[in-house]
């Protein structure tokens, strides 16, 4: 077999070229690469799925292209698991050779690969809420655009107790880390502000039946429940037709009131109150396109889930913008996402603090009817919410976080 010169030649002056060029436009060259860590099996599967939908909807309205570099979107399947959230962050970042990594959706999933994405040095935006990776632990390569666990919860316990008066509440959420810290961050300022949690319920992540649990609620003036995934819906059916819904009223964290699930809720959902980082009611013109395209597409309404990872994804263009040619650079891209400030988002104006947690607004909703359709109807605004609420920082920081135990009940009633 024989070889053409020209050719050969052709080829050693087509490398030298190639080397020849700065090393800012080879980078340019090749795909910025996001590596999406979501759930597509398992009772969490619905907020999984919605998260690849958010993240897709932003890429298709840019061209699949940030600050003039083509984006290349890998999405890994997690199983909705510690050990499968761990080996699908090594797939990525090992094999893929992702930029930065969206995701996972479980705060345990979360805390299975923190110390590993800090000690790969891949910058990771996180819808999941475990609070010690922007607190006691701060991970410098985990930036949350989303929310803490506590961070909408916090909110809903001032509500309840100023503003509705109540005194007396039960609590109920799955048990595992993203519940501890959803009902730990309530009690702590309900209970600050004279009321009283009297009795706290755990059940499994995956509970065929909530009837022995719901059965123990009583002589409460509300009940808490921070459920996620698919369980929101099996839980408030099975709360209406044990007869609490008209007797005592239902409070919510943003999973189980997600704007994007009230399409699998009927009147049992009617009335319930929850606290969100985000309503598809809010009118920035942002969110307008955004709720636009995600209907358009998938025929849904959009909630936290999607939000979180279009906003995660405007936050990654805005640090590509910020760092031009140095945006393959892990390191300072995790530096520049922390430096991100944007004023026009589905979710409102955001910023981070210094632990990379989102600065954002909180928003009250009440679910309502209007015609076929439920809604979640803003009621107030809490502006500006950290996630050390109105707590002095060196104070909250002192303290264990938040946890089954932690605060500690002591209230409690049989």
């Amino acid at each position: 077999m024989s070889v053409r010169r020209r050719t050969v030649l052709k080829g050693l002056a087509a490398s030298s070229a190639v080397l020849a060029m700065p090393a800012v436009l080879r980078a340019q060259a090749s795909a910025f690469k996001i590596g999406l860590l979501t759930v597509k099996t398992g009772p969490l599967a619905q907020g999984g799925i919605q998260m690849e939908q958010g993240i897709i909807t932003l890429l298709k309205e840019k061209n699949y292209t940030f600050a003039g570099r083509k984006i290349e979107l890998i999405s890994a399947d997690t199983g909705g698991n510690p050990a499968g959230a761990k080996t699908k962050a090594q797939e990525v970042i090992e094999r893929d050779k992702v930029n930065v990594i969206l995701g996972p959706l479980a705060a345990f999933e979360l805390l299975a690969i923190t110390d590993y994405v800090r000690d790969n040095q891949t910058p990771l935006m996180s819808i999941a809420a475990a609070e010690d990776v922007t607190q006691r632990k701060a991970n410098p390569f985990v930036i949350r655009p989303s929310a803490t666990s506590a961070q909408c919860c916090h909110a809903m316990g001032d509500y309840a107790a100023k503003e509705l008066k109540y005194k007396r509440a039960a609590t109920i959420s799955e048990d595992f880390a993203f519940g501890y810290e959803q009902m730990g961050g309530f009690l702590r300022v309900f209970e600050d502000n004279g009321g009283k949690v009297v009795k706290k319920l755990w059940p499994p992540l995956v509970t065929p039946d909530y009837t022995p649990y719901i059965a123990q609620i009583q002589n409460v003036d509300c009940v808490f429940n921070g459920f996620a995934g698919s369980n929101p819906v099996k839980f408030m059916r099975a709360y209406a037709d044990l007869g609490l819904k008209g007797r005592i009223p239902l409070l919510s964290g943003w999973t189980a009131m997600d704007d994007a699930l009230l399409r699998s809720l009927g009147d049992e959902a009617v009335g319930v109150i929850s606290a969100a980082f985000y309503s598809a009611e809010f009118k920035s013109e942002s969110n307008k396109r955004f709720i636009a395209a995600m209907q358009k597409d998938y025929g849904v309404l959009p909630g936290g889930y999607s939000a979180g990872m279009y906003v995660a994804g405007l936050c990654v263009e805005a640090a590509m913008q910020k760092l031009g040619g140095k945006a393959d650079d892990r390191k300072a891209l995790a530096d520049a996402l922390h430096q991100v400030s944007l004023t026009d988002t589905p979710r409102g104006a955001i910023k981070f603090d210094k632990y990379g947690n989102v600065i954002g607004d909180v928003f009250i909703r009440r679910c309502e009817r209007k015609g076929s359709q439920l809604v979640n109807t803003v009621i107030k605004t809490y502006p500006n919410v950290s996630q050390f609420w109105t707590y002095n920082e060196k104070d909250f920081l002192a303290n264990p976080v938040y946890a089954r135990d932690y605060p500690p009940a002591k209230n409690l009633e049989q």
